[in-house]
């Protein structure tokens, strides 16, 4: 950050010579003789904004470069499930290919931990982790071939980190079905075969080029054999309508999987879009699926594919969404919920992606941090800013839990709850974290 030394900490442990704004994530002040550069205004402009007071939630996309693409057949409600899940309003209209453009929508996860815990530090603000939707335009039979808005469409599918399959299970007069009949399992299929079909023309171009270099001599020709023994196996599965994400792979396998790019390898959310009727006979109980035929294809699909799904009313949720917020409950005990259905879909995309959350919590605000599941200490330090990362020097953690049940960082630290962790740390979610650093 500029020339000199720079030192600083999170959340209120500061080194001398550090700097504090506001909401407590240090900004690093120069040392005397030191000057600020632009990465200093670039900070304050990516994580304060034009008003240091008011910072704003990053999306997943910018922390981490996921987004989850929601994908289906024309008119099984997909823009009705964005409007609600963004408060957006794209075009939803009964025609095939009124999603144009994929439509992108930042959309907070529910997570109660966070009021609680901002009730010790009396928080002014509350800030959650936000996933990432992209609504991506309908694909028909012979997408892969170029039908319909499919080059498009595909192209925006490869972007994503992950499927939200939207499958429609509910029948409705006005809302034309691009194939006539609704059935879930032959749309899933419809999808997934274009997909496919495009996973294997890549995959024969790539096993072309591997084959060339196979020819060769030493390491590059080694690496090659081996793509072309996963190239094999994957075009087989697909041959016989399997997705590549139904395939296991070795740890060595995993990356040069993951190097190909492939549209059936990006693992999958279903959900089943019904109808007021169906939600009010399914509720909150999963097993009620199974005794609505329709729905309980789409629990079959899941099942069979060990996959994630959920079952949601687009046009409720919609209409859920522009309620006021205190008219909200009152709406959803009058359908048998305790909590609107995007609340499970966003959770359930969330576990899809391997993701989880630490804390941090101030007078200022508390806030929910994305990670992956897994990140060490320093890497974890880097969602908040790079320098976080690169001078790591400690962290002090605490369960949020065991916070709450001291009621104070002050208290949890007599009773030794509050610990200091290195840079071999693996954080795990609900921890409160400050970090120390020095750059």
């Amino acid at each position: 950050m500029g020339p000199g030394r720079f030192r600083g900490v999170q959340h209120g442990r500061v080194l001398p010579g550090a700097h504090q704004l506001e909401y407590k994530v240090a900004l690093c002040k120069p040392l005397d003789g030191a000057s600020s550069n632009g990465r200093t205004r670039d900070f304050e402009s990516r994580y304060l904004g034009s008003n240091p007071s008011a910072p704003t939630t990053l999306s997943l996309e910018d922390a981490l470069g996921l987004s989850i693409g929601i994908v289906g057949l024309p008119n099984v409600g997909k823009s009705t499930l964005f409007n609600a899940l963004s408060g957006a309003n794209v075009l939803a209209a009964n025609y095939p290919f009124a999603t144009k453009d994929p439509n992108v929508g930042v959309v907070p996860v529910p997570d109660a931990r966070l009021a609680k815990l901002a009730t010790v530090h009396k928080s002014k603000k509350i800030l959650a982790a936000a996933l990432e939707f992209v609504d991506i335009a309908g694909l028909v039979k012979g997408a892969s071939k170029g039908e319909g808005l499919g080059n498009k469409f595909l192209a925006n599918i490869r972007e994503a980190s992950a499927i939200a399959h939207v499958l429609r299970c509910f029948e409705d007069g006005d809302v034309v079905h691009v194939d006539g009949a609704v059935d879930p399992e032959r749309d899933k299929d419809v999808v997934d075969t274009e997909l496919m079909l495009k996973d294997l023309e890549a995959l024969d171009k790539k096993r072309e080029r591997a084959a060339k270099d196979a020819k060769g001599l030493g390491k590059p020709a080694e690496e090659a054999k081996l793509d072309i023994a996963i190239i094999d196996r994957i075009r087989e599965a697909l041959n016989s309508g399997k997705p590549a994400r139904s395939l296991k792979y070795t740890d060595d396998e995993l990356p040069r999987v993951r190097e190909m790019f492939l549209l059936s390898a990006k693992p999958v959310l279903y959900v089943a879009n019904v109808d007021e009727n169906q939600l009010a006979r399914i509720g909150e109980d999963p097993a009620n699926a199974k005794k609505d035929p329709t729905v309980a294809k789409v629990v079959a699909i899941a099942e069979r594919e060990n996959a994630r799904w959920v079952a949601i009313c687009s046009k409720v949720e919609a209409e859920i969404s522009e309620l006021p917020l205190e008219e909200r409950t009152e709406f959803l005990g009058s359908i048998g919920l305790t909590e609107p259905g995007l609340h499970k879909l966003a959770r359930a995309g969330f576990d899809l992606l391997g993701l989880m959350s630490y804390f941090t919590a101030g007078p200022e605000e508390t806030r929910a941090w994305v990670i992956q599941k897994g990140w060490r200490a320093p890497a974890a330090a880097g969602v908040i800013h790079t320098d976080f990362e690169r001078g790591f020097i400690k962290a002090e953690v605490i369960r949020w839990d065991l916070l709450l049940e001291y009621g104070s960082e002050a208290a949890a630290r007599a009773k030794g709850a509050l610990r200091i962790e290195g840079k071999e740390y693996v954080v795990q979610d609900g921890d409160v974290m400050h970090f120390m650093f020095n750059v």
